[in-house]
């Protein structure tokens, strides 16, 4: 709680921290735009007061002079608003999303596997756009309104506070009628938010698995659902957006009686002999309306910037959720290997993936993860880039514990190739180097070695790659990954069945790439079990239900004639 509440005051400070000389100039701007409304009715009351020839007023010159002199400082600080307000919001937002994505990178490497992307995706879409319309922009009328309404009530003073004790208690009606109101919206804002998110995830998934929908013709259920979602969400923006009509209504109208109130209770004063003006009355009445305005307009205002508040508070939780380990040992490469000992595991309590598993992997060799679906190979395969998992007993390397390296120099020693590998819309160049700068001779290096170079020289290292690699092969794919580990100079490469997906031909030459690379940890989950492949690793891990059933090398499982035996037979 304490470090979500450190990341929420993080996250709402960069909306000012390389931003406060825009914010002061804005305030400024806000400050004399509320006053001047203040002057202008005392410049009215002066001029309605010479018209009528009251005792005391200006000279009709004199009002002319100073209403020249409003009119240029008006369009000052108007000048001065116009620049400061949009460069203030302009970089408020930016600073904002810059500082929220930065916190997302830093998080866990399996943070992804139980949360929702869609949940950011919002956060950073549509929850930025709420929280700049009604925090950050909400702000400066935020000034122009308390300045209006303290300005008000001394100038009313000043003039008459028989007048002013009836014009607050004319504003009780409408600030009543807004407090009863306007707390609702920041509620409102939420539910928005919450819908949107879900919205968002169920149009990713339903993009995701278009392929799965036309194969099972299930258009019209899938359909469906998005108008479900899509009612839902527009359900509540239209409620959302029929409060702020509510409460807008319910001021005016409690405001237009409030006004009505003191135009008649100046009018009796001026009727029993007290010393009141026409013009002072007028005045009264114009200042009572920037009072009602202030009192309408407030609390909405500040629920307003407090949906916003929470909209960072949201943010702020999902990002302090599956942070990763603050282990702090340093680790350049693997030189030894890696041991674990009597580890067992469990995603849930209770469901134990994992049953005390031991096994040494050798720096520089070879090994393979073989057993039947649901075995738990990939799971193995995956504390080992996980120090924050809650797995017992020890995961070493170089005989520190997992737990105590530093996350950013365990994965900058391990690469990892997955079935589906990811590759993003940019060209062949970038996705080998992920967007880093490499010497040309190491990069055509990595190329080499990972068989990617007939694909560079086909096409060109500039080619772009398409939305998550359509335009490549999936053979392609994995080579573009194996080239990204070798260009890393990863001591630890892990391939969790990296080969699946591929036809045999392609995976047999992935396969042997990957073996190929000496110098390596290599450790590869496959379900593949080709004798020729098998032969050349070091080791072969066999898993059952969770437990290391054999380990040996391909001849000395075959001669046991034990589980491993087994499958490889009925895979033939």
């Amino acid at each position: 709680m304490k470090h979500t509440e450190n990341l929420f005051r993080q996250l709402s400070g960069q909306f000012f921290l390389h931003n406060r000389i825009r914010f002061v100039l804005a305030c400024i701007a806000a400050l004399y735009s509320g006053f001047s409304g203040i002057i202008v009715s005392w410049l009215l009351k002066q001029l309605i007061d010479t018209a009528s020839g009251a005792e005391g007023a200006l000279s009709f010159h004199m009002i002319l002079l100073l209403t020249g002199a409003d009119l240029v400082l008006f369009i000052l600080f108007f000048l001065l608003d116009l620049y400061s307000r949009p460069e203030f919001i302009r970089r408020a937002v930016t600073d904002y999303k810059d500082m929220a994505y930065e916190k997302l990178t830093q998080k866990g490497i399996a943070s992804f596997k139980d949360e929702s992307t869609a949940a950011y995706i919002s956060a950073l879409s549509n929850d930025v756009a709420s929280i700049e319309a009604n925090y950050l922009s909400q702000l400066f009328p935020l000034v122009s309104r308390l300045i209006m309404f303290f300005g008000s009530i001394i100038l009313m003073v000043l003039y008459s506070p028989i007048l002013t004790a009836v014009s607050v208690i004319a504003t009780i009606l409408p600030l009543a009628a807004s407090l009863l109101t306007g707390n609702r919206l920041a509620k409102a804002e939420k539910t928005v938010s919450d819908q949107n998110s879900s919205f968002m995830a169920m149009l990713s998934d339903t993009l995701a698995g278009f392929s799965v929908i036309k194969s099972f013709k299930a258009e019209k259920e899938i359909y469906e659902l998005f108008a479900k979602e899509n009612r839902r969400l527009e359900n509540a923006r239209f409620s959302r957006e029929k409060l702020k009509t509510t409460v807008g209504m319910i001021g005016a109208l409690a405001g237009m009686l409030a006004q009505m109130g003191v135009f008649v209770a100046g009018t009796y004063l001026i009727l029993t002999g007290h010393d009141i003006t026409t013009g002072t009355v007028m005045m009264f009445v114009n200042l009572m309306n920037f009072m009602i305005q202030s009192v309408a307009t407030l609390p909405g205002i500040l629920a307003g910037r407090k949906a916003g508040r929470e909209l960072i508070r949201k943010l702020a939780e999902a990002l302090e959720c599956n942070t990763k380990s603050s282990g702090n040992t340093d680790i350049c490469c693997l030189k030894d290997g890696i041991r674990l000992k009597n580890v067992s595991f469990a995603y849930e309590e209770g469901k134990e993936i994992l049953h005390d598993i031991t096994a040494d992997f050798a720096a520089g060799r070879s090994y393979a993860i073989v057993g039947g679906s649901g075995s738990g190979k990939s799971t193995l395969l995956g504390l080992l880039m996980n120090p924050g998992a809650d797995y017992r007993g020890q995961i070493c390397m170089d005989g520190r514990e997992l737990r105590t390296i530093d996350p950013d120099a365990l994965f900058g020693i391990i690469s990892l190739i997955q079935q589906n590998v990811f590759v993003f819309n940019a060209s062949i160049r970038d996705n080998v180097t992920m967007f880093r700068d490499f010497p040309q001779e190491e990069l055509d290096r990595a190329v080499r070695k990972a068989h990617l170079d007939d694909l560079m020289e086909e096409r060109g290292g500039e080619s772009l790659c398409g939305e998550n690699g359509c335009a490549l092969s999936g053979g392609e794919k994995q080579w573009i990954s194996i080239a990204r580990s070798l260009l890393k100079n990863s001591s630890v490469l892990l391939a969790d069945e990296a080969t699946s997906a591929l036809d045999p031909k392609t995976a047999w030459q992935v396969s042997e790439d990957i073996l190929e690379q000496s110098g390596m940890t290599r450790i590869v989950v496959t379900h593949s079990l080709e004798e020729e492949l098998l032969k050349r690793y070091d080791g072969i891990l066999v898993l059952k239900d969770g437990r290391i059933e054999e380990m040996g090398t391909f001849h000395e499982l075959m001669e046991r004639k034990g589980y491993f035996y087994a499958l490889f037979t009925v895979s033939q």
